[in-house]
C-alpha cells in the first residue's frame, strides 16, 4: 500500500489545486509502480511559511 506525502508551504493551495494533486501523484503511482489506487493514499501537509528554511535562512516567501 502506497503512502505519498506532499508537503506545501501554507500559501493560499486551492481544493482544486490539493485535489489534482492526490488525483495527479496517485495516477502516477498506479502507471509507474502499477500499485492499486484504492489502496494508495495521499497527504498533504501544509506548514507554516515560517517553519522552511532554504540556503540556511528562514524562508518568508511571499505569504499574502
Amino acid at each position: 500500500m502506497p503512502y505519498i506525502n506532499i508537503r506545501v508551504t501554507d500559501e493560499q493551495v486551492t481544493q482544486e489545486q490539493k485535489r489534482q494533486l492526490i488525483e495527479g501523484t496517485t495516477q502516477l503511482v498506479v502507471d509507474i509502480l502499477n500499485k492499486n489506487p484504492k489502496t494508495t493514499y495521499v497527504i498533504i501537509d501544509e506548514i507554516p511559511i515560517e517553519n522552511w528554511g532554504v540556503n540556511g535562512k528562514q524562508y518568508l516567501g511571499t505569504k499574502k
